[in-house]
């Protein structure tokens, strides 16, 4: 979710007023400060997550799409907000869809790396996997853009023009079809196209992770087949914990995993559990899902939110932002899962681990060790060797 519409930035900035437009930011910060002031953690907690590296590979800086929220500094209350989340990596990633796909991603990135760079006291944005080391050796948040959709690749050449520019992800399809494949709520999964197989192989080449979070299930089967590398669910969860189109089959699971793959859970309430409570216990049940299902090694976090949570929105905007989805996304009242839906989320989550009997190194992995295998694999132009004719 977070921010995937799949309609242009100019059409939300029209139809939604700020699309989903959080607080304003005297709000934000005093949101943040609260939120803090109320979580306390065990020394444990504290020194786990402190020494990890976590990737939180869907995570927008603000789920806000005015242009103050990229324009304007953070201010000193937002800035320590980040510093004390825990988190060492963003995948700052929205949808754009439409006619004016490719100028919105143009658009998207030049502005989110504007964002970062005016802030480089905070932000570190990444290249390669390397840079996410580097950025938790200086205390930095690493920020990886992406985009939840490909419809900004016109054609298979795009790819490395995008790539050049800071791109290292992106979904082949949103929730609905494109010229490359099916989305998971449209009714008819016709797969990969042949168009969709040279955007596939395109990525590999100039070294772009493939997320497949929103399509469809025969479209995410076939870009796991046809990719030569591993891929991604950067953020969704287990449909047989939870019968949702977005989540993701036990078959697409294996298949991810025998490939190599990581799955990214989101903290997404409807996502996480199709009635209440809904608590960061049932976030954990997906993680112990795949574990059993596929081992340790191929379980992440994308929790599809910002720092504070879609419920902070104002009450129109996140009326608006509701309405955009269809029927089949189940909304519920909340949209954030309790215990997941402030700026410490991630202590939460790893006290919630700890409990389990989970182990340090395997939280490890989970919290981000997984994530940084994958995006090592996948983040490098492909040799020569590997290209077939």
């Amino acid at each position: 979710m977070s921010q995937g519409f799949s309609v242009s930035r100019r059409r939300c900035l029209q139809g939604l007023g700020a699309a989903a437009s959080i607080l304003s930011l005297p709000a934000f910060a005093a949101a943040a400060a609260k939120a803090d002031a109320e979580h306390k953690y065990s020394k444990k907690v504290v020194d786990l997550v402190e020494r990890s590296l976590v990737i939180d590979m869907l995570g927008p800086l603000k789920l806000d799409f005015r242009p103050e929220a990229y324009a304007e500094p953070l201010s000193e209350q937002e800035a320590a907000m980040f510093r004390t989340c825990g988190i060492t990596a963003f995948h700052n990633s929205i949808g754009v869809g439409g006619p004016s796909a490719y100028d919105d991603a143009l658009q998207f990135i030049a502005a989110w790396s504007g964002f970062a760079g005016r802030n480089s006291e905070v932000f570190s944005l990444v290249g390669t996997a390397a840079d996410l080391d580097r950025a938790k050796a200086k205390h930095k948040i690493a920020v990886i853009m992406g985009l939840q959709n490909a419809e900004q690749f016109r054609e298979p050449k795009d790819v490395k023009d995008f790539y050049q520019l800071g791109l290292r992800c992106a979904q082949l399809t949103y929730n609905s079809q494109n010229l490359i494949g099916s989305g998971s709520t449209d009714r008819i999964d016709g797969g990969v196209s042949d168009y969709g197989v040279d955007i596939i192989k395109a990525m590999n080449e100039v070294g772009m992770l493939i997320d497949v979070s929103h399509s469809g299930d025969r479209t995410t089967l076939d870009a796991i087949e046809l990719s030569p590398r591993p891929i991604a669910f950067t953020h969704s969860n287990c449909r047989a914990l939870n019968n949702h189109p977005r989540l993701k089959t036990d078959e697409a699971i294996q298949k991810l995993a025998r490939k190599g793959g990581v799955m990214g859970i989101t903290g997404v309430r409807n996502f996480v559990r199709d009635r209440e409570p809904t608590t960061v216990e049932d976030v954990v049940d997906h993680i112990d899902h795949v574990v059993k299902l596929v081992g340790i090694d191929h379980v992440g976090i994308g929790t599809d939110s910002d720092l504070l949570g879609y419920d902070k929105m104002q009450p129109d905007q996140y009326a608006k932002l509701k309405a955009a989805y269809k029927a089949s996304y189940a909304f519920r009242d909340k949209i954030d899962t309790d215990g997941f839906n402030h700026p410490k989320k991630i202590y939460d989550l790893t006290d919630a681990l700890i409990r389990r009997g989970y182990s340090d190194n395997n939280i490890q992995a989970v919290l981000g060790g997984n994530f940084r295998r994958l995006l090592g694999e996948s983040w490098t132009p492909q040799p020569q060797a590997e290209k077939k004719s």
